[in-house]
C-alpha cells in the first residue's frame, strides 16, 4: 500500500517555506557586460551552518543522475543539518522536486513540485528533500553545497512509501 501525491508546478510562493527558487523571471535587477547581460542578483540565501559548526566551506559538485519516470515511488527523502544545497541544472528539462517540513524530527507529508526547465532551486538547511530526480536525460546538475569532515546528510526512509503522479 502507498499514499498518492500529485506534482505542481514549482512557483517561488509554494516552495517558500522549503528554499529559494532560482530563475530569471521578471526583470534583472541591473545590466551588466556593456549592457549585454541581465543581472538577476542574489536569488538564494546560501547557507554552511553557524560558526559553531566544524569547519566547512562552498563547494561545487557535479552530479549526473539517471532519469526517472512517473508514477514515481518516494521511499526516502533526506536532509542537510549543516547548509543548504542548491541544484542547478545544465540543461533545459524539468525535473521533480520533492520536500517536507519537519514534524518533530521527521518528515511531514511530502509535495513534489515540478520545474519548468528554466528554474533551479536551493533547499535551505535542515529542509527533508527527495534525492535528485530528473525527468529525461541528461540528469546532469551544479550541486551548490556544504563541504566539510562531518557527516551533513540524515535520511528517513518512509514506513509506507508514496506514489507520486503526474497532476
Amino acid at each position: 500500500m502507498t499514499h498518492t501525491i500529485r506534482t505542481e508546478p514549482l512557483t517561488a510562493a509554494a516552495f517558500a517555506p522549503f528554499g529559494d527558487l532560482l530563475d530569471a523571471s521578471g526583470a534583472p535587477d541591473k545590466l551588466i557586460n556593456q549592457g549585454m547581460c541581465g543581472r538577476h542578483h542574489d536569488r538564494a540565501a546560501l547557507d554552511f551552518g553557524p560558526e559553531t559548526m566544524p569547519a566547512g566551506r562552498a563547494g561545487i559538485s557535479i552530479f549526473n543522475a539517471e532519469p526517472r519516470a512517473f508514477p514515481y515511488v518516494l521511499e526516502l527523502v533526506e536532509r542537510h543539518p549543516e547548509g543548504s544545497q542548491a541544484f542547478v541544472p545544465m540543461h533545459q528539462n524539468p525535473f521533480m522536486v520533492i520536500v517536507a517540513l519537519d514534524q518533530g524530527g521527521t518528515p511531514g507529508t511530502p509535495r513534489a513540485f515540478l520545474t519548468n526547465g528554466a528554474q533551479a532551486i536551493n533547499f535551505h538547511r535542515n529542509i527533508w528533500h527527495g534525492v535528485l530526480t530528473p525527468l529525461s536525460a541528461p540528469g546532469l546538475f551544479a550541486v551548490i553545497d556544504r563541504i566539510g569532515d562531518t557527516a551533513n546528510l540524515q535520511e528517513h526512509w518512509f514506513d509506507t512509501p508514496y506514489t507520486v503522479v503526474q497532476d
